[in-house]
Order: C-alpha cells, then sequence, then structure tokens
C-alpha cells in the first residue's frame, strides 16, 4: 500500500485503486498502533492525488559514508578542494557507529514537483538519490519513501565540520511521491535510479540497488533512538550509492528524477 499527503487529508493507493485515508491528522495517521490495518480499512474511493511531501510534525535525518561509492565521493571531495587524504571518511565506513546528521525540519523540505534549490554561495552541488525511512514515534520502521538529500561538495570537501551548511539549508531536502507503508525491507535487488535532464537531455543517469547499502537500516535507526525522541515519528535517509562524476554541477532549471520502483519517482526542478 502507499500511502499520499494531500492538502485534502490523505489518500491510500491499494492495487491500484484510491481510497480516503482515515479522518486523523498526519502526524497521528504515522504514529498510528496499527498503520496498516487502518489503511487497508480505508474503503471510501478517491480521485487520484496530487501528492504534497509525506511530512508533518517529523525531522528528517540522514546517514552519511552508508555505500562504498559514497566513501570514496567524500575522499575525492577533501582531495579536490584541499589535496589532503580525508581518511576519516574511510574509518567512518568502516566503523560500528554510523554517521547520522540532522537534515531538515519539515519548512525546509519540497514535494513532488516542487523546486530544491541550490546554495548561492557554492560551486558544486549535486543531489543525492536515497531510500528514506518512515519510523513512527516507538522506533519502528512503518514505511519507505524516497529522498532527496541535496549537498554542497565544495563546502562539504573543504572542512568536514562545514557539513551542516553543506547539507541544511532551505529547499535542500526533498521527499515523496508516497510513503510504501509496509513491514518488509525493499529486497536487495531494489533499484535507486537517477536522471538529471536539462533543456531536454539527458545529462546524468545512474543506477545503484541495495544490495550496496553497507549499514541495516535496523541498525541506524537503534543509533538514532538511543538517546533522541521523536514524539511524531521521523524519517531518516539511509545515504547515497549514486555521486555523479566529479565534474557535474546542478543548474537552475535543470529537472531531477528519481525512481524506486515499488515507491514510484520523485520528481523535482531546481530553483
Amino acid at each position: 500500500m502507499k500511502l499520499y499527503r494531500t492538502g485534502d487529508g490523505a489518500v491510500v493507493e491499494r492495487d491500484g485503486d484510491f481510497f480516503r485515508a482515515p479522518d486523523l491528522p498526519w502526524d497521528a495517521l504515522l504514529t498510528h498502533e496499527d498503520l496498516g490495518g487502518a489503511l487497508r480499512a480505508a474503503s471510501e474511493p478517491s480521485a487520484p492525488p496530487q501528492p504534497l511531501a509525506p511530512i508533518g510534525g517529523q525531522e528528517v535525518w540522514a546517514a552519511g559514508v552508508t555505500y562504498f561509492r559514497s566513501r570514496s565521493a567524500r575522499l575525492e571531495e577533501v582531495k579536490t578542494v584541499t589535496g589532503e587524504s580525508g581518511d576519516f571518511y574511510d574509518r567512518v565506513y568502516r566503523a560500528e557507529r554510523p554517521e547520522l546528521f540532522f537534515k531538515a525540519s519539515a519548512h525546509r523540505v519540497v514535494g513532488p514537483g516542487q523546486a530544491v534549490r541550490i546554495r548561492r554561495d557554492a560551486r558544486w552541488n549535486v543531489p543525492e538519490p536515497e531510500l528514506t525511512l518512515a519510523i513512527n514515534a516507538r522506533g519502528k520502521i512503518i514505511g519507505y519513501t524516497i529522498g532527496n538529500d541535496m549537498s554542497s561538495r565544495d563546502i562539504e570537501g573543504e572542512n568536514p565540520l562545514y557539513l551542516p551548511q553543506a547539507k541544511v539549508y532551505d529547499g535542500s531536502c526533498a521527499l515523496g511521491p508516497a510513503i510504501l507503508v509496509t513491514d518488509q525491507m525493499p529486497e536487495p535487488a531494489t533499484e535507486i535510479r537517477l536522471e538529471v535532464v536539462r533543456g531536454g537531455a539527458r545529462v546524468v543517469s545512474e543506477a545503484t540497488d541495495l544490495s550496496q547499502l553497507k549499514r541495516d537500516p535496523r541498525q541506524l535507526v537503534e543509533f538514532l533512538y538511543r538517546e533522541c525522541s521523536f514524539p511524531a515519528g521521523c524519517f531518516l535517509m539511509t545515504g547515497t550509492g549514486i555521486v555523479p562524476a566529479d565534474a557535474f554541477t546542478l543548474q537552475t532549471g535543470d529537472e531531477i528524477r528519481i525512481t524506486i520502483a515499488p515507491i514510484g519517482t520523485l520528481i523535482n526542478t531546481v530553483a
């Protein structure tokens, strides 16, 4: 099942048919003790939704250096910008404790069809397509959505302490189009595909799959919830296995398309 947030309540998709979700505030839905059961019981037909970002009172967090490709990219950033080795990223990749960082509050998140932003003080900006966990207040993964962790590679590469400035700013995060509500982790062969279209031409087309994800999502959640509480639940991006070539940087007007087949395609333009 898929759960969409709209301007007129929530909508459930089951086997291609759409139904009105229970008449509850969004945060109450995501913290429902039996979300799956409540959505399966929905029976009032609905038109196909015009989805918003599936977020209310939740925070968005992110995990870094969870794929070998992201490890390599972080090392490349440091070497390109500073000429140093940046081997601390390799240590993070191999450590038991994951890298976890705050990404966005709801007002900085955009939804399907809306514009993400690149920083005006950055020269090297990329999208990072990520499977994103929807987690309830009790630390249970209730579903999955698509996330775009917009990143300024030159700022992060200059100094790892600049990570918040490279990652956290208005329009730096996109989520959607829906939450795939399930107790089952997507199969390891599940593909994550990134395309960037510029002036009608595809300038980036790359894919990875979840078999390349080094960290167990449940382990990421356990670390995040050790000392943090989330009364309305939260979203946790699980890292990226796709980083465009070093010569690439986003431009205003680019269209970013991220597809994870069981969830759908998240499409945003760059402002």
